[in-house]
């Protein structure tokens, strides 16, 4: 399968793309000659890695007829202080709202996504020290 992406420069540090029929910008701080009007680039990729395991964990967890109240996935995230800065450990929290959730279930969700099925998360780990932990939040 192949697939073609593209940016085209707008102005400044500013560029256009479009993803999946998706137009937006990205843009750099106004000290290195951005605007500001979009993200940059790198937390993009955090943002692609917890939408990759998110929608994998709610879809399997779906299947196994698990009932979900609410779900959030966050990633605490550290970049190199040398140039060039890239991600060199993220830390992925996946956070469940719900009445007596099996953790069992919940476990193999997470585990199948980060082992299986996350496409971002099996490149990641070729090159950043990852991580992860469940929170489980009862809801009465």
């Amino acid at each position: 399968m192949k697939e073609k992406l593209s940016v085209n420069w707008v102005d400044g540090m500013a560029f256009e793309t479009e993803v999946n029929g998706h137009k937006f910008m990205i843009d750099a701080v106004a000290n290195v000659g951005g605007k500001d009007r979009g993200p940059r680039p790198k937390p993009l990729m955090a943002v692609a890695l917890i939408g990759c395991t998110a929608m994998d964990v709610i879809s399997i967890l779906k299947k196994m007829r698990v009932d979900v109240k609410n779900f959030s996935v966050s990633v605490d995230s550290i970049l190199t202080e040398e140039h060039p800065k890239h991600y060199e450990k993220m830390h992925v929290i996946y956070e469940f709202w719900g009445n007596n959730l099996p953790m069992d279930k919940l476990k193999k969700a997470v585990s199948l996504s980060e082992e299986r099925y996350c496409g971002v998360s099996y490149i990641y780990k070729q090159v950043i020290k990852m991580s992860s932990e469940i929170i489980v939040h009862e809801q009465k």
